[in-house]
């Protein structure tokens, strides 16, 4: 399998910690350029910083991604510093908890406007820019297991990242004629800075034994999706629903 991104121009979202960061780095060892988009301004800084220690090459973009009016520009400087983009990481994404009775039309349009307006019209505008480009591309939409299971508590999650599931096969439908590959990974529950306290509460270790393997899933255990997702070797997948979970909907 060739994961050789060399020559490649990718643009990632939420790539100011968590998993957007990793897939930034990921991406950049694996010899890609990386447009690393997010709010904050000094921890792009910082990772833009941490990518070019590691030899690669990398632009920082401010964006708040709910400001469709502000991708475009977005994408313009990318393109501007690393050129052409091929590959989108469609990472950014939030939740809000509690039950659905106590859901506000703010909680559920910031939920539905990061984690399904944001990456329809990011991938748009990117495909847009493929489709001129003529050279096809590659785009990965963040969903999560919660696009197949409920998880209690967070209704809107789960509603806007079964959308995205869906978002994700008809991009891929219309899209297939270009060349340009849409899929989504779908993660479980992944140890990460914002959920690390609390699993480590007396309930978040009561969740974690309650899982076939008695442990959550780490970052790096997307590596590997990700480099085939965003390479040459996915050529023939496009369309597909991922689930990296360590079996833990089983």
């Amino acid at each position: 399998m060739n994961y050789d991104l060399k020559g490649r121009t990718a643009f990632v979202t939420g790539a100011t910690s968590g998993l957007g960061r990793r897939f930034a780095r990921v991406l950049a060892q694996a010899g890609a350029d990386i447009a690393i988009a997010g709010r904050r301004a000094e921890r792009l800084a910082t990772v833009k910083s941490e990518i070019e220690a590691l030899g690669g090459k990398c632009a920082a973009v401010p964006l708040d991604v709910t400001d469709i009016g502000a991708i475009s520009h977005a994408f313009d400087t990318a393109e501007g510093a690393l050129g052409p983009i091929g590959i989108l990481v469609n990472n950014a994404g939030m939740s809000r908890e509690g039950l659905a009775v106590t859901v506000t039309p703010g909680d559920f349009d910031a939920v539905m406007g990061t984690n399904l307006r944001a990456p329809f019209f990011l991938a748009t505008e990117a495909a847009r820019r493929m489709i001129a480009q003529g050279k096809g591309g590659r785009i990965v939409n963040i969903a999560s297991i919660a696009a197949f299971r409920v998880l209690p508590g967070v209704s809107t999650y789960c509603i806007s990242k079964a959308g995205l599931a869906m978002m994700t096969q008809s991009l891929a439908r219309e899209w297939a004629r270009y060349e340009i590959n849409v899929n989504a990974i779908c993660p479980g529950f992944i140890e990460t800075e914002i959920n690390r306290d609390w699993f480590q509460t007396e309930a978040g270790q009561k969740q974690i034994r309650s899982f076939p393997r008695r442990r959550l899933a780490q970052e790096s255990d997307l590596d590997g999706l990700l480099l085939l997702l965003a390479s040459d070797a996915s050529r023939a997948i496009t369309g597909s629903l991922m689930t990296v979970d360590d079996a833990q909907s089983l």
